[in-house]
């Protein structure tokens, strides 16, 4: 695995390939990869080594200091005694400010006994289409907790979820855990050792397992509880567990079926073994480390550290000629397997020795000296060992040759007979030294140096890996791969985003067999059994049956070799099977197959399947071949890939790491002590524990304010998840939060209004907006729906969120609420109040896929100005707002002519500020364009209102017909505030205005627009700016510079015009 031939320039190319071709791609623990492979490795891992100096520096970023900068928001509680599952009483006193605490209590008790999370609900809304939207979840590992990670997850599929349980589709959402096989184990393993001093080995069989449910029972409910706080509207009537006895039926099932189907198949094989474990994992389960040379590394079993990265030469006589053949490797203990030495047929310093043989010096073997082009003659002395027991290349080469394959160590990872006395039970990395040392003594030994190698690591133990050969089951993958290749190419199958169709093709056109095969208590117990029949002499060859039970098997193995049932003495397999066999099986399996039941028939194939984009292989793939293969059907139709969530300093959130941060710290609120606190529980490396810790002090020097559950999902939400991955910060779930302080202030507003309000609130049929101000809110309330509806059904969560923050806060809160306010107190506001509620209850129903508490909440509130009696009880049943719903609310000239008042708007408040008034409300002129003129006037009373001033005279240079409000020009010496080219603002500077200070002020700012404008300068006058600064880049640095130059300029003329002023005085 680790080893190679002797090769001059090892330290530059970081690791050795030895041969030439592409294999079949091996597991990742192979030493067969590429160099693309370890540079990448590499890579990953001086980027590592640069994020922990950055965490552990003492310098501090203004990200960091900005951290800080929150304080703890008052914590209101809901009081009253509302027995759980029964409605919330929202006719209790609205508090003044929002706080999750109160807002988030009985909602989701309330929303699971009336049922409303059940596909069966679409039944009785007025709305219900016949259509099925289904998925399932991502069964997360019953030995964990959910982590950021998994609220991305929670937090996408939900809001799909509650937007098409909302469009009156037949939803069903269904909540699982997996039993995690070799995780579960280890841990409940520790816990008795650690309570009660004993090993596994200390039980029988049946007794583990009782200790494992034991735990399972009190740990399980964990995750379904924090699935519950995130507010996921799963149905919980149909949860899953992967052991649970239905499920355990639908996996044996599946093996029958594919041992029948001759896609199962017991043969000898390398596998990924730990030894610590003594069972194979699977290639998820490997990690690689990256190590640069020499290295001392703790392994589980060994008291001193052993020695990885380095290179050892040594040379094989050749038996009847005076010579040797040099070969290297980082393993020397492997050497006792040696059973060849392979060189290129066309190398020329060879020729002579094709046909020859190496006499072994420890085993007496005489090793064959064969020729293969897969051999790589540039690199070292072009010479290869052969280990076909212990290295994935070297099976293939005696696969291709014919070679014996010895193993020379065992499952416990101590070395085997074959070694001979001297070698026999000594542990592997304490053989090497001896080995070495033997070496040695036969003058055999040509060199040892420093090597940069990539160490495969066991993610649960620790432990070195060593691929072993061993007789497993194995599903044969090639033919399925296929199929799953022609699924996506045809458009049977659609992956989100796209650009995975080459990666998933990439993958699967190389897939070799898969060992399903795990030496483990906790699982599936393998439904195969070994066949011992009577007067049977040959115990070299094993005999196999399998059956959906014992006396299944029995009948099967009585029909195949042709004697009496009772005369068969039957050995189930003691193995259980690898989790992602059964975790494939879970979108039909958690429907009731192989039963035909009504859930099968009615939501199987799944609509979608969603994810993290890590997953494609390890689950998506086997998913989309086991489906295929048991069900003639596709498991889903779409796919659809979310990015990662990582730390602020790029690394992927990772137990190992102490990164992880639960979602309910989030929600609640966590002390820094607290934090610290898990990661010493979490058993780290001492290095890891401490760079986890600082990151810790840097990042929550206060700890982690509570957000609550809406903030959390908003925030996540937000993040574009089909790109780059994500990075969450405090202050982004903090913006959320506040987010829905100012969704709670608007509600007090409205309901304020609507209190006072004799006239009911006429129906969204009946609101017709009259005014100006009305009809822009109504348009832009109708083309923020359109961008949800076009949003969602493209899955871009993020422009959705996008839309409806920008329409409540800058269209709804920052403008027409403003403007509302004073239009109330002057006029009857029958027709603004409609539109006021409308505006509000429709946008809450837009947001609650993301935001379902306070929604919920704030839409209950309203409930009894409502016109008409209420459609539903919950909102997370009301219909989701559509489009043509407010066809009579398409106003699209209006909203484009308030962008110019926006901009008016804005000037107007720049020129008050210049000038320092705060209070007073200043008359303007707008020098403008006729049609610019029409829209000023037509805006009047909201270009006053929103701009706190008495007046607007508007000043047209070219005259124009039907124009009654045209005025004289500006007065001169007044200030100059840019709109655009053919619009400008003019304030005329008042007597008795603080000059000096505005003089000052001014000067101030200019200083600063030409510092800008010089720094841009400067970048883009470097050498490399075209070749390097992509031109998108480049666009946006141009328009920033061309706004920088056009205020310099206006910041110029009124300093100009306030000198003036300041002489003439």
């Amino acid at each position: 695995m680790w080893r190679a031939c002797r090769v001059p320039r090892l330290a530059v190319s970081g690791a050795v390939r030895l041969c030439s071709s592409k294999p079949p791609k091996p597991s990742p623990s192979s030493s067969s990869q590429s160099h693309s492979v370890p540079r990448t490795q590499a890579e990953k891992q001086r980027r590592r080594r640069e994020r922990e100096k950055v965490i552990l520096s003492s310098q501090r970023s203004t990200a960091e200091d900005e951290a800080v900068k929150w304080s703890e928001k008052q914590k209101i509680e809901y009081t009253a005694k509302t027995p759980p599952g029964e409605k919330k009483d929202t006719t209790l006193l609205f508090p003044s400010s929002y706080s999750p605490e109160y807002v988030e209590s009985s909602w989701y008790q309330w929303w699971e006994k009336e049922g409303f999370f059940s596909p069966e609900q679409s039944e009785r809304l007025s709305h219900s289409v016949d259509q099925t939207f289904s998925l399932c979840i991502p069964p997360p590992n019953v030995t964990g907790t959910l982590h950021l990670g998994h609220a991305l997850t929670v937090a996408v599929e939900d809001a799909l979820v509650r937007w098409r349980r909302m469009q009156g589709h037949r939803v069903l959402w269904v909540p699982g855990c997996d039993h995690a096989g070799i995780a579960t184990q280890t841990v409940v393993e520790r816990r008795l050792l650690r309570a009660h001093g004993k090993c596994r080995q200390d039980f029988t069989r049946q007794e583990f397992l009782q200790e494992v449910w034991k735990w399972k029972n009190e740990k399980g409910e964990e995750i379904y509880h924090q699935l519950r706080r995130l507010g996921a509207s799963l149905d919980w009537s149909r949860a899953c567990f992967t052991m649970d006895p239905d499920f355990s039926k639908a996996v044996t099932e599946a093996f029958v079926r594919l041992c029948d189907s001759g896609l199962i198949h017991r043969s000898e094989g390398l596998v990924n073994w730990s030894c610590a474990l003594e069972s194979a994992i699977s290639d998820i389960e490997v990690d690689s480390e990256e190590l640069s040379g020499e290295t001392m590394l703790s392994v589980p079993g060994y008291e001193n550290k052993v020695e990885f990265g380095t290179m050892l030469t040594f040379a094989y006589p050749i038996e009847g000629h005076y010579g040797e053949v040099a070969v290297s490797t980082t393993r020397p203990e492997t050497m006792l397997g040696d059973v060849a030495v392979a060189v290129h047929p066309d190398d020329p310093r060879y020729q002579a020795l094709h046909g020859k043989q190496c006499r072994h010096p420890f085993t007496n073997r005489l090793l064959p000296i064969i020729t293969d082009s897969m051999v790589d003659m540039e690199l070292g002395t072009g010479a290869v060992k052969v280990t076909p027991a212990h290295d994935h290349t070297d099976f293939l080469l005696s696969q291709r040759h014919s070679l014996p394959r010895v193993t020379v160590i065992g499952g416990d990872g101590t070395m085997t007979h074959p070694c001979g006395e001297w070698l026999k039970g000594v542990k592997r990395f304490d053989a090497r030294q001896l080995v070495v040392d033997a070496l040695a003594e036969r003058k055999l030994l040509r060199g040892k140096k420093s090597h940069a190698m990539t160490l495969p690591i066991c993610s649960r133990s620790g432990d070195i890996i060593e691929p072993l050969l061993k007789k497993q089951w194995f599903v044969r993958c090639d033919k399925m791969a296929t199929k799953a290749i022609q699924s996506v190419e045809d458009g049977q199958l659609e992956i989100i985003p796209h650009f995975y169709t080459k990666t998933w093709k990439n993958w699967l056109s190389s897939i070799s067999d898969w060992c399903i095969s795990r030496q483990l208590w906790w699982g599936h117990q393998i439904p195969a059994y070994q066949v011992e029949l009577p007067n049977f002499t040959d115990k070299q060859e094993e005999q196999w049956v399998w059956g959906r039970s014992e006396d299944e098997a029995r009948q099967r193995a009585a029909v195949k070799y042709g004697v009496k049932p009772e005369a068969i003495t039957l050995t189930q397999d003691p193995d259980v099977l690898d989790t992602w066999f059964s975790s494939g099986l879970f979108p039909f399996a958690m429907l009731g197959w192989p039963e035909q039941t009504a859930d099968l028939q009615r939501f199987y194939p799944n609509s979608i399947l969603e994810t993290g984009s890590d997953l494609i292989f390890f689950w998506v793939a086997r998913m989309v071949m086991l489906g295929t293969e048991l069900t003639g059907q596709l498991p889903f139709k779409q796919v659809l890939l979310h990015s990662l969530v990582r730390d602020k300093y790029g690394r992927k959130m990772s137990k190992s790491l102490g990164n992880v941060i639960d979602p309910l710290d989030f929600i609640h609120g966590v002390s820094l002590e607290r934090l610290q606190e898990k990661v010493k529980e979490g058993n780290l490396d001492p290095r890891e524990q401490l760079v986890a810790m600082e990151a810790q002090r840097k990042d929550f020097p206060k700890g982690i304010p509570q957000c609550g559950t809406d903030a959390l999902r908003f925030a996540l939400c937000s993040h574009k998840m089909q790109g780059e991955d994500i990075s969450l910060s405090i202050s982004e779930v903090l913006s959320c939060r506040n987010f829905c302080n100012k969704m709670w202030q608007t509600l007090r507003f409205t309901l304020g209004v609507l209190g006072d309000n004799i006239t009911p609130v006429r129906t969204l049929e009946e609101s017709t907006p009259l005014s100006s101000m009305d009809r822009w809110i109504c348009s832009r309330l109708y083309s923020t729906v359109v961008q949800c509806e076009q949003a969602f059904e493209a899955y871009e969560l993020h422009t959705v969120t996008s839309a409806l923050y920008s329409f409540w806060v800058h269209s709804l809160c920052d403008v027409y609420l403003e403007y509302v306010k004073h239009v109330l107190v002057r006029q009857d506001g029958q027709v603004a109040s409609s539109v006021l509620y409308h505006c509000v209850s429709m946008s809450l129903a837009l947001l609650s896929p993301f935001m379902p508490f306070i929604t919920e909440e704030l839409w209950q509130r309203l409930q009894p100005f409502r016109p008409g009696a209420a459609a539903q009880t919950s909102l997370c049943l009301q219909s989701y707002p559509c489009s043509s719903q407010l066809a009579h609310w398409i106003f699209p000239d209006v909203e484009k002519d308030f962008l110019l008042i926006r901009k008016v708007i804005r000037v107007a408040r720049s020129l008050r500020a210049q000038c320092g008034m705060t209070k007073e409300k200043p008359a303007m002129w707008a020098v403008c364009s006729p049609s610019q003129a029409q829209v000023l006037l037509h805006f009047g009373s909201a270009v006053w209102t929103l701009s706190r001033i008495s007046n607007l005279h508007i000043y047209c240079p070219l005259e124009a017909e039907n124009l009654h409000s045209v005025y004289s020009p500006p007065p001169k010496g007044s200030l100059v505030g840019v709109v655009d080219h053919t619009c400008q603002l003019h304030l005329h500077v008042q007597s008795g205005m603080n000059i000096d200070k505005q003089i000052l002020q001014l000067s101030q700012r200019r200083d600063k627009l030409v510092s800008k404008l010089e720094e841009n300068l400067c970048r883009v006058q470097s050498p490399h700016y075209l070749t390097k600064v992509p031109a998108h880049v480049r666009e946006q640095i141009d328009s920033k510079m061309s706004a920088l130059q056009q205020e310099l300029k206006t910041t110029e003329d009124q300093l100009s015009v306030l000198q003036q002023t300041q002489a003439a005085e």
